[in-house]
């Protein structure tokens, strides 16, 4: 079973995925979590190149090379896990791509639909977790505690969107997206994820 986790910079997606790996292993179910881009010896170089604010790729090259560290991550890592039976958890996934190089850079979804297929082999989440947050409060967050990469010095307008294209994609399949309002408490939020878990028969 794959997770994944989305959101807007500053939404706290990172920290709850990690929580959430710890929780599996309390009750005794592995899961393996990794993140976009990177996950691999390639991916983490591409990561390197796609946040260098002193390089910025443009928004067609953005998204080729993250679908190439997507590729190399679901080859290697992601469907041998989930072969062996493993939960695999992912900060960010083919939604992402979608949020940021579609809403966000205006590429053609379509284009971006295609793309996301072929480096993944059709495979899609069985739960995706939004973590909602306003773009603006997201910045802060980051900024305070000194993470500040080239996506999070794009203009607001462009966070703006992608957290439009969240929504929207959230609203187009709500039966996979569990959405969160990443403003809430972390136990709230986390009470929220553990609840959806259990009710939908996901660790059985």
């Amino acid at each position: 079973m794959l997770i994944t986790f989305e959101g807007c910079e500053g939404s706290g997606k990172s920290v709850n995925a990690a929580w959430l790996r710890g929780w599996l292993a309390e009750r005794g179910i592995a899961a393996l979590l990794t993140r976009e881009p990177g996950g691999t010896v390639l991916g983490e170089r591409i990561r390197s190149l796609l946040l260098d604010g002193e390089l910025p790729p443009t928004p067609m090259a953005s998204l080729l090379l993250f679908e190439a560290a997507r590729a190399q991550l679901v080859s290697t890592v992601i469907q041998p896990a989930l072969g062996a039976g493993t939960i695999v958890l992912c900060d960010r996934f083919t939604d992402s791509t979608l949020a940021y190089q579609g809403y966000g850079e205006g590429l053609p979804l379509a284009t971006i639909d295609e793309l996301n297929a072929l480096a993944t082999g059709g495979l899609i989440p069985r739960l995706t977790i939004l973590f909602d947050i306003d773009p603006i409060i997201g910045l802060q967050r980051r900024g305070t505690a000194g993470a500040v990469n080239a996506m999070d010095a794009r203009d607001l307008e462009f966070h703006r969107r992608v957290r439009q294209g969240f929504l929207v994609l959230a609203s187009q399949f709500p039966d996979r997206w569990l959405m969160l309002d990443a403003t809430r408490p972390l136990d709230d939020l986390r009470r929220q994820i553990a609840r959806r878990l259990e009710d939908a028969g996901l660790l059985a």
